[in-house]
């Protein structure tokens, strides 16, 4: 069997697997945060922290539930990481520094998950399951939490109330995310992956080398890092590293993880909304994208583009060995789409169009299809927009599941999209202005410009992905990063939250015969162009100085 109908075989088995899971894990995630019900566990938690799940909440509620969470969530990740050489299980290792603890655990409460770091040379057993893990599962919770909130505003009428943050975190962990994460972890454990709390071990390499060889809770770190598009790898090498992705299954099964939830969201949201039409349009728009990202990045790769990768016969430079290019390309392009910083090859040893591809991925706001809650909320902000130009184009007040498109919605739908592009182009500016951001660099020219544009598209659209090739364990870019991350992911929530009050309140509009139909092929079409040409405006000249000028050199 050649490569290419391996790679044709990988990608059709994927799609299967996942058209296979999206009716019943949609309509399940429907029917968790739709329930009256609560579980005796859940019970347990709520009166642990004193909330009540049967309260309905506004907006303003519902924002400072997420806000007050995750500043509690970033102090204790913090002080967890500056005192775990006291902790049980620290195997020797030192506390982290200040700049390096604040940008972690930005990094993990913001579901980013970008390491200036060696896990296995830095994080202890405790840091890594009673913190990174923890908030693997609960970042991915809330971005979950908040896409429903949105959901709900669309779905509700005459009332500002959008359900619980306390109830829909705790449903979105206990009843989906450990769950899954669970299933997938005992897979992985019986495909190779090493789960235990043991020592470092000390080895002897076959030149006579001592080599330390770390162990860890991985199986079950690896499950839901890719399943909450987290992304933090248990070693450096992330799942290049065949104690994290021992083989082809494992491999496919990682990717199938990425993006198992995001293409099911959109089940969830028609089912709520009580149209699952609705859901399609949304999916279609999601899957063009992502698999014309898949076809770009795959074929660019094959054509090997540049004198070494010629003369080499292939561009396996920086790929993993095991997987080749196909599955290479396929696990890249579903990681910056998901915005999940998981990798399977070095995304710097890329091509340079590929590495464009890559970087525009993200910079389409990774809303194909998107972190677990930020694509689908990410997604419906774009289809608002779509609306409005097509509510401009015949001179009718755009109108969106039965809700007005007016001054106040499109004022926070645009804020929505512009907070990421003036953080990326805002920060690659101030980085390559200032010599710490310039002295950190091991790259000149174009292809140096695109490891840091990839680093601050990567941390202000919530990815944790790298492209490598400069020191990012620095105050200045721990600093600047982390702050990205912080206001990448939360500056967000609070448009998205505002517009979704705001939809709650409005009274439905009765469809008429010059009401768009936006669950048509027409509607996802517009909202895919929509998409494509906001980005390519807001991000070509970055592109241009970047990948662009080195693919085309």
């Amino acid at each position: 069997m050649g490569p290419v109908l391996a790679d044709v075989l990988l990608v059709t088995a994927l799609i299967g697997a996942l058209a296979l899971v999206h009716r019943p894990l949609g309509d399940y995630m429907a029917a968790v945060y739709s329930s009256k019900k609560h579980l005796r566990v859940e019970k347990w938690i709520y009166r642990s922290v004193g909330a009540n799940p049967d309260t309905e909440m506004r907006w303003p509620a519902y924002l400072r539930g997420v806000l007050a969470f995750s500043a509690v969530s970033v102090l204790f990740l913090y002080l967890l990481q500056r005192v775990q050489d006291k902790l049980p299980l620290s195997l020797g290792f030192k506390p982290i520094s200040p700049d390096q603890a604040f940008n972690t655990a930005v990094s993990f409460v913001s579901n980013t998950n970008w390491q200036s770091y060696s896990g296995e040379a830095a994080m202890s057993h405790v840091t890594q399951t009673a913190g990174l893990a923890v908030q693997n599962f609960v970042s991915a919770a809330v971005g979950i939490a908040v896409a429903v909130a949105l959901v709900r505003g669309f779905a509700r009428s005459r009332t500002g109330d959008l359900g619980n943050f306390w109830a829909d975190l705790v449903r979105g962990t206990v009843r989906i995310l450990i769950p899954i994460s669970v299933v997938a972890a005992v897979l992985l454990i019986a495909a190779g992956a090493i789960q235990n709390f043991g020592d470092i071990h000390t080895i002897t390499t076959l030149t006579g080398d001592k080599q330390a060889i770390s162990p860890g809770a991985v199986a079950s770190q690896e499950a839901i890092k890719d399943l909450g598009t987290n992304g933090g790898g248990f070693f450096n090498a992330n799942s290049a590293h065949p104690f994290e992705n021992p083989n082809g299954f494992t491999n496919l099964l990682e990717i199938f993880l990425l993006l198992v939830i995001p293409f099911s969201l959109p089940r969830t949201f028609g089912k709520m909304v009580g149209n699952v039409k609705q859901g399609y349009a949304i999916l279609a728009a999601m899957g063009i994208i992502w698999f014309g990202a898949v076809v770009a990045v795959t074929c660019i790769e094959y054509a090997h583009p540049g004198t070494a990768s010629q003369l080499a016969g292939g561009a396996m430079e920086g790929k993993e060995q095991r997987f080749g290019e196909g599955p290479s390309s396929l696990f890249a392009v579903s990681t910056t789409m998901t915005s999940t910083g998981s990798v399977n090859s070095f995304h710097d040893s890329f091509s340079g169009l590929s590495g464009g591809v890559l970087l525009l991925g993200m910079m389409l706001g990774e809303i194909a299809p998107g972190g677990v809650g930020s694509g689908l909320y990410g997604m419906l902000i774009m289809a608002i927009i779509a609306v409005f130009i097509a509510g401009l184009m015949v001179g009718r007040t755009p109108e969106y599941l039965g809700k007005k498109i007016g001054t106040r919605e499109i004022k926070l739908a645009a804020c929505y999209i512009l907070i990421t592009p003036a953080l990326v182009l805002i920060g690659t500016a101030v980085a390559m202005a200032l010599p710490d951001g310039k002295d950190a660099m091991t790259n000149i020219g174009a292809h140096g410009f695109s490891e840091v544009l990839y680093a601050y598209t990567s941390a202000s659209n919530n990815n944790g992905s790298a492209f490598a090739g400069f020191g990012a364990n620095t105050e200045f870019f721990n600093t600047t990063l982390g702050l990205c991350m912080a206001l990448g992911r939360f500056l967000p929530m609070v448009f998205v939250l505002a517009l979704a009050g705001s939809l709650a309140e409005q009274k439905p509009i009765p469809a008429t015969a010059g009401t768009l139909r936006t669950e048509k092929p027409l509607f996802t079409g517009l909202l895919v162009g929509a998409i494509l040409i906001i980005t390519g405006l807001t991000f070509f000249p970055a592109l241009a100085l970047g990948p662009l000028a080195e693919g085309l050199a």
